[in-house]
C-alpha cells in the first residue's frame, strides 16, 4: 500500500513543476498557442476552489483539504487493501488535493494554465491544471471502482 504513494508524489511534483514554469515564464494572462484553437496554456490564477466558487475563502479551503487529505490516507490503509484501482484513485486524488493546497499556502491562489476550447459547440472549458486533471481522473476512477467492487460483491452472493 506504501508503493502508491509514489503515484501521489509524481502528481504532486508534475503538477507544482508545471506551475512554476508558467509563473516564471509568462505574464498573468498571456496565452500561448499549442494547437489553435483547441488546446493553449495561458496564464490564469484562481482564488476560489473549481470554476472561482467560494473566492477568499481561505480558511474554509483549509479546514477541507487536511479532513480531505486525511480521509484519503485513512481509506488507503484500510479500505483500498488488495484493491489496486482504488490505491491508485485515491493516490491521484491526494496529489491533485495536496497539488492545489501548496498553491494556496504559498501563493494565495491556485495557478491555472490549460486552456481548451470546442469550437464546434462553441464552448470554453474552465481552466484547470495538472492537480485538478489528477483530481477529475481520480474521481472517475473511484466510480469504476464503486461499480466494479459492486458486481464482485453481487457475484459473492450468488
Amino acid at each position: 500500500m506504501y508503493k502508491y504513494y509514489g503515484i501521489a508524489i509524481v502528481a504532486v511534483i508534475l503538477d507544482q513543476w508545471t506551475k512554476w514554469l508558467v509563473v516564471k515564464n509568462m505574464e498573468l494572462s498571456e496565452r500561448i498557442s499549442v494547437w489553435d484553437p483547441w488546446f493553449g496554456i495561458l496564464s490564469h490564477r484562481n482564488r476560489g476552489a473549481a470554476w472561482g466558487m467560494l473566492e477568499g475563502q481561505m480558511w474554509l479551503f483549509t479546514i477541507v483539504t487536511v479532513a480531505v487529505i486525511i480521509a484519503i490516507i485513512y481509506f488507503n490503509h484500510t479500505e483500498a487493501k488488495g484493491k489496486p484501482l482504488f490505491h491508485i484513485s485515491l493516490m491521484l486524488l491526494l496529489g491533485g488535493a495536496v497539488g492545489n493546497f501548496i498553491d494556496r499556502l504559498f501563493r494565495g491562489e491556485v495557478v491555472d494554465f490549460v486552456d481548451v476550447y470546442i469550437p464546434v459547440v462553441n464552448y470554453h472549458f474552465p481552466i484547470f491544471n495538472i492537480a485538478d486533471a489528477a483530481l477529475t481522473i481520480a474521481v472517475v476512477m473511484l466510480f469504476i471502482t464503486i461499480i466494479l467492487e459492486e458486481k464482485k460483491d453481487k457475484k459473492k452472493v450468488k
